[in-house]
C-alpha cells in the first residue's frame, strides 16, 4: 500500500513537472522572435528575473524614458514592482541595464545587441532608437503570464545568450486608412503600439478620399464640418482636429514610428468637392453602384455646385481641375498646414487610380505637387503612377500594381516603397471564405504574404533602388479594432519580418513554427488575430 501512495506520488511530481510553462528554457535559438534577429549566439545559461531586478539606464532624457517604458511593461507582465535607477555597480548581479554605445557603429539608427549572461542582462545600441528595437525583442523573450498568474509568479527565466540585430530595409511600415472609415484617437494609438511591437518605424495615415476628409485645416474649415460627417456606408465618420493629429504623432515619435500623412490628389477627392464648390466642374459620379457621368470630362461647367457626399467604394470618378488656379491654392493651403503638423520629412500625395484626369492634366498636377511640397520643406511620396511626372531622387515611388510605374521611378533615380497589391495589402480576404476584406488584387494566406523578396519582386528593381515595405490597410470593409487586428494579424508580422530580416536567413517552415509559438503572445495582447489552417497553432496560453 505504501509503495503504491509512494508511486503516486512521484507520477504526480512528473506530471505537475512536464506541464510547468515556466520549466527551464535554455537554448536562446529556440525563442519565438519576430522579425528574426540577424543572429543568435545561445550560450546554455539563464538569466532569473525576480521582484528584485533592478532596471539601470544612462543618465541621458531619452535613454531613461525607454528604460522606464520596458520598466512599466516588464512591471505589466510579471506584476513586480520593478524600480529604474542610474546608478551603476558593474560587481553586483540580477540588473538590466540599458545604455547607448558610441563603439558600435556597425548597428546603425536601428540596431542592437542584446547580451544575456547568467548575472546580467545588457541591451545595448548606438542610437536611442536601436534601444527601443531591443526593448521588443526582449519583452518577446519573457515568459507569458495571463490574469490569473500575473503577480502569482516568483521568478521569470530568459535564456542567455548574445542577439545581435539591425534592420535590412530603413523604411518599415504599415498604411491605415481612416477615410473609408474613420477610427478614434485611441485606435490609431493601439495600432501604433502593435506595429511597433514588431520593430515598424512608419505608419502612413490615408486622411482624405472619396468618403470622408479626417484633417483638420483651419483656411479651408467646411473639409471637415461637411466632408468629415459621413464614411462607407453612411456612418457618422468623423475627423482629427489639429491638436488630435499632434497627440498622434507625439505618440507616434514616442514608440520611434514616423508618421507620414497622406492627402489624396487629384483624384479620390469627393469630400472635398463635396465641401467646396468652387473646386468642382464637370465631374464623374457613382450612381447606385454604378460610374455614371453627370457632364463631359474636360468640360467646365458654367456654375459650379458642391458634389454630393459619397457612401460607396467605388474608386477613379472624381479630380481636381488643372485649369482652375484656385485648385492649388487649395493643395498649397492643405499641404502648408500639414507640413507644419508633421515633423517627419514626407508628406504622401497619393496619386493614384486617377483615371478621369487627363495624362496631360495629370502629369501638370504631380509637376506642381512636387513644387509646393519642396517649398513647403517636405519631400515628396506618391503612388505609383506619379512617376510619369518629372519627378526627381527626391521623390519616393510606392508600388502597389504595375511594374512599369517601378521601372519608371528606378530610371528616374527615385527610391522604392514596395507594397505590392497581391502580397502585401492586409485588406485582401485570406480566402473565399473570409467575411472581411475584398480580393480584387488576390487571396491573400499567410504563406502567400510572406513568401516573396522585394528585392527580386520586380525586374531590373534591386535592393538598391528600394527604401523599403509597407503593408496598407483599406477600410472599405472594416469598421472595428478588432476588425483592423483581424486583417492585420498575422500577416503583419510576416510584412515586418521581411522588411527587418536579411532575406538568406528567412524561410517559410521556419517561420510558421515561430508565429506558431508566437500565438499565445498574440492572445495575452489581446489581437483579434485569424488563425490561419497553415500554422501548427499550440494552444497554450503560459510558457
Amino acid at each position: 500500500m505504501k509503495l503504491s501512495v509512494y508511486f503516486f506520488s512521484v507520477l504526480a511530481s512528473l506530471i505537475i513537472l512536464s506541464c510547468n510553462p515556466f520549466k527551464a528554457k535554455t537554448d536562446l535559438s529556440k525563442e519565438n522572435i519576430i522579425p528574426k534577429p540577424v543572429s543568435i549566439t545561445p550560450s546554455g545559461g539563464e538569466f532569473v528575473i525576480t521582484s528584485k531586478t533592478e532596471i539601470r539606464s544612462d543618465t541621458e532624457v531619452e535613454v531613461m524614458t525607454i528604460a522606464q517604458y520596458l520598466t512599466d511593461q516588464l512591471n505589466h507582465d510579471t506584476g513586480f514592482d520593478l524600480k529604474l535607477i542610474t546608478r551603476h555597480d558593474e560587481t553586483a548581479s540580477g540588473y538590466i541595464v540599458v545604455e547607448l554605445t558610441q563603439a558600435d557603429s556597425q548597428l546603425g539608427d536601428e540596431g542592437y545587441e542584446l547580451s544575456i549572461t547568467e548575472e546580467h542582462i545588457k541591451l545595448l545600441a548606438h542610437k536611442p532608437a536601436g534601444l527601443f528595437r531591443g526593448m521588443q525583442t526582449l519583452r518577446q523573450l519573457l515568459p507569458l503570464t495571463d490574469d490569473s498568474t500575473t503577480g502569482r509568479i516568483e521568478s521569470f527565466k530568459i535564456p542567455t545568450g548574445i542577439i545581435r540585430d539591425y534592420p535590412t530595409y530603413a523604411w518599415r511600415g504599415s498604411m491605415l486608412d481612416v477615410a473609408r472609415h474613420f477610427f478614434s484617437v485611441e485606435d490609431v494609438k493601439r495600432y501604433i503600439d502593435l506595429i511597433s511591437y514588431y520593430k515598424m518605424n512608419v505608419l502612413h495615415l490615408h486622411l482624405s478620399d472619396d468618403q470622408g476628409w479626417r484633417i483638420e485645416i483651419k483656411s479651408w474649415p467646411n473639409l471637415t464640418a461637411h466632408g468629415g460627417t459621413t464614411q462607407v456606408g453612411g456612418g457618422k465618420g468623423g475627423f482629427y482636429t489639429q491638436e488630435q493629429y499632434v497627440d498622434i504623432v507625439n505618440y507616434a515619435q514616442s514608440r520611434y514610428i514616423m508618421i507620414v500623412p497622406e492627402i489624396d490628389l487629384p483624384g479620390h477627392i469627393n469630400s472635398a468637392l463635396a465641401s467646396y464648390g468652387e473646386l468642382n466642374g464637370g465631374t464623374i459620379v457613382p450612381v447606385e453602384g454604378r460610374v455614371k457621368q453627370s457632364s463631359q470630362p474636360g468640360i467646365l461647367n458654367s456654375k459650379t455646385q458642391p458634389t454630393e457626399l459619397y457612401t460607396g467604394i467605388e474608386v477613379g470618378w472624381s479630380t481636381l481641375r488643372v485649369e482652375k488656379e484656385i485648385t492649388f491654392k487649395f493643395v498649397d493651403d492643405v499641404l502648408r498646414e500639414l507640413a507644419a503638423l508633421t515633423p517627419g520629412p514626407y508628406l504622401h500625395i497619393g496619386g493614384d487610380e486617377a483615371s478621369v484626369t487627363k495624362k496631360e492634366d495629370y502629369i501638370i498636377f504631380i509637376n506642381r505637387f512636387q513644387k509646393i511640397i519642396h517649398k513647403h520643406g517636405k519631400r515628396m511620396v506618391g503612388w505609383e503612377e506619379i512617376s510619369q511626372g518629372n519627378i526627381n531622387s527626391e521623390v519616393i515611388v510606392q508600388h502597389w500594381s504595375a511594374a512599369k510605374y517601378a521601372q519608371l521611378a528606378v530610371e528616374k533615380g527615385s527610391k522604392l516603397i514596395m507594397s505590392p497589391a497581391k502580397k502585401a495589402y492586409l485588406d485582401m480576404q485570406y480566402d473565399s471564405a473570409t467575411k472581411l476584406g475584398l480580393h480584387w488584387a488576390a487571396y491573400i494566406e499567410l504563406d502567400s504574404a510572406y513568401l516573396w523578396d522585394p528585392a527580386i519582386f520586380i525586374e531590373g528593381v534591386s535592393k538598391e533602388n528600394i527604401l523599403g515595405v509597407e503593408a496598407p490597410l483599406w477600410s472599405e470593409t472594416i469598421s472595428t479594432m478588432d476588425e483592423i487586428e483581424y486583417l492585420a494579424f498575422p500577416r503583419l508580422c510576416g510584412i515586418a519580418e521581411i522588411g527587418w530580416s536579411p532575406a538568406a536567413s528567412r524561410s517559410w517552415d521556419d517561420y510558421k513554427l515561430r508565429l506558431a509559438g508566437h500565438g499565445p503572445r498574440m492572445k495575452a495582447m489581446s489581437i483579434d488575430f485569424y488563425k490561419s489552417p497553415l500554422i501548427p497553432w499550440t494552444e497554450q496560453t503560459l510558457y
